[in-house]
């Protein structure tokens, strides 16, 4: 029976029971007080039964919202023995049954991109609609060089980080290829997706590297021989020619000023082929032959090479040792060409007048510091590249040189200008 139903019999009782009341109190009599009785018993009787049929599912739907207000999915209502009242709960039940099966189709796609975002090869950063990183994984991590207890929580813009600082002038839904002081080259991308109705900003880093520098080798390798051989064997024949010819002149008279000039042709020769001939180094680098090495040792006798050729610079050349530095696994004579090299980059930088400083530090590493006029933000990243050079007159081969040499080893390292001014070559192992 519907519930109106059950209402307007109520209503009726009542009804029956005030003319019974009203009759009595016109003509009082025992049977009709024995009637009056009886009705007031059954309406007290069926007002038990309409309870149990109105009242108590309505209490028990009323429990049905309270337990999906506090989102307990797993609970379910009992039938209660009344139509409409078990047709909402039948329904009800039905729709926490789906919901639980949502929440836990949801719960297992999140854990299962948690999963994948963190096992990824590529950096993933994820923002808040206010701009601040909600989620960061390890590759991401590793490439920004911070802790997550630095990133979370922070926006990118205040995050000491080369990359982070990169990333923040990377416009929306774009891509760019970014290249760092530390020569590694990562393939970036601003996107962003919805969740819960409001935008949410994420970044996807690919660390290109490898892939870059194999292609530039191959291409830079190809070019060095080609041109190392055609001009050697051109300046090869050029020279024995014009020394001949100098020879047939020295025994002629008045023929001083054709020789000079001639000799200086044979020495411009002579240069040219040196000059092919280290553009052919970065080519021919041998393989490392590693033994353990005091870096202390190796840092000390580096600056005494290079102090005499500072100190005609004017270039003060201190040195500052980290005692106990366990060994170092490098090939001694490759690693001291290149700390030659970066003291001989830092006092070109300088001209004259400035100061270099050689620091060892825990847990294991060099730096190389300088006060020169420091490096750019546009060229920084353009350092590391084949034939690129600050300098006037530079090859742009020191610095690819210096980085052929290091990857051998297996080493970190970076050249940038902080924000003191001073520019640092620092490498780890």
């Amino acid at each position: 029976m519907k519930i109106r139903y059950y209402f307007i019999l109520l209503m009726g009782l009542f009804a029956c029971l005030l003319v019974m009341i009203t009759w009595y109190a016109v003509d009082p009599g025992k049977k009709l007080l024995l009637g009056v009785e009886v009705a007031g018993l059954l309406n007290l009787c069926y007002i038990i039964f309409f309870y149990r049929k109105v009242v108590r599912p309505l209490n028990v739907i009323g429990s049905g919202m309270d337990l999906l207000r506090e989102q307990d999915f797993s609970s379910r209502l009992v039938q209660v023995g009344q139509t409409e009242a078990d047709r909402i709960v039948e329904i009800f039940n039905r729709m926490m049954e789906q919901l639980k099966e949502e929440r836990l189709r949801l719960r297992e796609q999140h854990h299962f991109m948690d999963l994948l975002i963190n096992a990824s090869p590529l950096g993933v950063i994820i923002l808040s609609g206010e701009g601040k990183v909600s989620q960061v994984n390890p590759t991401a991590l590793r490439m920004l060089n911070v802790s997550s207890r630095e990133v979370i929580g922070s926006r990118l813009s205040g995050l000491e980080s080369p990359l982070a600082s990169e990333l923040v002038t990377l416009p929306a839904e774009t891509s760019r290829t970014i290249r760092l002081s530390d020569f590694n080259i990562y393939k970036c991308s601003h996107r962003s997706f919805i969740d819960k109705g409001y935008p949410h900003p994420f970044y996807l880093i690919e660390m290109v590297t490898d892939e870059v520098l194999k292609a530039e080798k191959k291409a830079y390798e190809k070019v060095i021989r080609m041109i190392a051989h055609e001009v050697n064997n051109t300046v090869a024949g050029i020279t024995s020619s014009l020394d001949t010819a100098l020879s047939a002149l020295e025994e002629i008279d008045e023929t001083e000023d054709i020789c000079d000039v001639m000799q200086v042709c044979i020495e411009r020769c002579y240069k040219m082929s040196n000059f092919i001939v280290r553009f052919a180094e970065v080519v021919k680098i041998p393989d490392p032959v590693l033994n353990w090495v005091d870096l202390n040792e190796l840092a000390c006798s580096c600056c005494r090479f290079m102090e005499s050729s500072c100190l005609e610079r004017g270039i003060s050349l201190k040195i500052e040792l980290t005692a106990d530095l366990p060994l170092v696994w490098v090939d001694a004579s490759l690693f001291e060409q290149v700390l030659v090299n970066i003291l001989k980059n830092a006092a070109e930088s300088i001209g004259t007048e400035g100061e270099i400083s050689v620091r060892t530090f825990f847990p294991l590493g060099i730096e190389v510091i300088d006060n020169g006029p420091g490096i750019t933000r546009e060229a920084e990243q353009k350092l590391f590249t084949p034939f690129f050079s600050t300098k006037p007159h530079g090859q742009g081969i020191g610095l690819i040189l210096i980085r052929e040499i290091l990857k051998r080893h297996n080493c970190n390292f970076s050249l940038r200008t902080g924000s003191d001014g001073l520019t640092r070559f620092r490498i780890s192992f």
